[in-house]
């Protein structure tokens, strides 16, 4: 990509500390966020006797409002810089989780799912074009593993902490989770420094967003992705609703989800260190694709809770392999000169591929427990992710050829180290 990275009016301290904001506030999204999202199909469905395709469709509309208005988030980021839209849409997504726990009927829980969406959409395009900014090229490789193992040890504590609560009720499990929200928008609004993610006011206001739409390279690997986050986001509504259909009960939902985080924390940086030159980055996501497609297509053969586990240990292992790789293609692929609608075009493979898995998960398993045959939902996965790894192989021969198959580098030492410091285009100026 050409163009030039927006210099910045901070210096190394700063810089380092806006790294350690970011990371602390994915810990914190991801804690909060996952200790209300998977138990709505256990509080709606089992609690309350509403069907798998009303809870899908709530999931569905939340992915498509906050993904699919990012370019909100993305157009202010690029105008006045990254700390606002991040603050702001923090405590909008705290205002929405808060509401969510006094939702009794479907309008009102679609109300509150739409404005925690909508906190969504203003803060997290510019949340990842400020880590792009913040990081050099030869850093982000660390920058995402590192990411993810923060965000995944979230999404371990954030179910757990949610199924205790829910033992009060899932209005303490909602004000909870709307809390830790605050926290992270004062976080960011003290520590976090004032990133610039564009380099120059566009000639008009959405002239960002039209760079990204018509760069068909990045466009094509936005629509691939898709169908990676059509299989992610199984995690939040079909892997639940599978283990109540087997006869689990809600402390052992949460012991599936909670066994899904451990294995990613704890085998992320063994994996990704032994695919390093072996593997491109790309190779390496597509491998991982294959490796989920075939955790959620051997569900249909899990008749009982430990099989079952084992299953989503397969489907663990596969994203832990496959979403830092994204991350880090994205990030090479976006032109830094208007990162923040770079990165909200991105998010429409989440807003259209994860909204299409909600709406899709929850509507097949229902059709696979009306059928009797429960293999529906999960044989329809693994075909959705074999045409998506398909397709990538497609990219990476025609759109990619320089990373395609040649090895990675060796993994840089962790940001923030001497080893690490921050060159290329992406550098903060002291």
């Amino acid at each position: 990509m050409t163009g030039h990275v927006p210099a910045q009016t901070y210096g190394e301290k700063a810089r380092r500390r806006g790294i350690l904001v970011i990371y602390a506030n994915t810990l914190l999204m991801y804690g909060g966020f996952f200790m209300v999202i998977p138990l709505i199909s256990i509080h709606y469905g089992t609690n309350l006797g509403w069907s798998a395709g009303t809870i899908g469709a709530v999931l569905a509309v939340r992915q498509l409002v906050q993904q699919g208005l990012a370019l909100i988030g993305g157009i202010v980021a690029d105008r006045v810089g990254a700390r606002l839209p991040i603050v702001l849409g923090l405590l909008v997504r705290a205002t929405g989780f808060g509401w969510m726990g006094f939702a009794e009927t479907p309008v009102t829980l679609f109300g509150a799912a739409i404005l925690a969406a909508l906190g969504g959409s203003l803060f997290e395009a510019p949340k990842s074009a400020a880590g792009a900014a913040l990081t050099s090229p030869a850093e982000r490789p660390a920058f995402y593993r590192t990411l993810g193992i923060v965000g995944n040890i979230g999404m371990a504590v954030g179910p757990a902490l949610g199924a205790v609560l829910l033992r009060f009720d899932f209005t303490v499990v909602s004000l909870a989770a709307a809390a830790i929200f605050v926290v992270a928008a004062l976080l960011a609004m003290i520590w976090l420094p004032a990133v610039r993610v564009a380099s120059g006011p566009p000639k008009h206001l959405a002239g960002g967003m039209v760079m990204a739409l018509r760069d068909r390279r990045f466009v094509t690997f936005t629509v691939l992705l898709m169908g990676f986050w059509f299989l992610a986001v199984q995690y939040n509504i079909s892997i639940p609703l599978m283990v109540k259909a087997i006869g689990g009960s809600d402390g052992e939902v949460g012991l599936v989800l909670t066994v899904y985080s451990v294995v990613t924390i704890a085998a992320q940086y063994p994996i990704l260190r032994y695919l390093e030159g072996r593997l491109s980055t790309m190779s390496t996501m597509i491998a991982g694709l294959v490796v989920m497609s075939v955790g959620l297509g051997a569900i249909a053969l899990a008749g009982s809770l430990w099989p079952l586990i084992a299953c989503t240990v397969v489907f663990a292992v596969g994203n832990l392999i496959a979403q830092p790789m994204l991350n880090t293609i994205t990030a090479r692929l976006v032109d830094p000169v208007a990162l923040g609608s770079y990165f909200a075009v991105g998010a429409y493979a989440l807003a259209i591929g994860g909204g299409l898995g909600n709406y899709s998960g929850g509507a097949l398993f229902q059709a696979g427990e009306s059928t009797g045959v429960l293999a529906i939902p999960w044989l329809t996965f693994a075909a959705v992710g074999a045409v998506a790894a398909a397709g990538f192989v497609w990219f990476a021969r025609a759109w990619y050829p320089g990373d395609a198959y040649d090895p990675l580098p060796s993994v840089p030492e962790p940001v923030g180290s001497d080893a690490a410091r921050p060159s290329g285009p992406f550098m903060a100026k002291r």
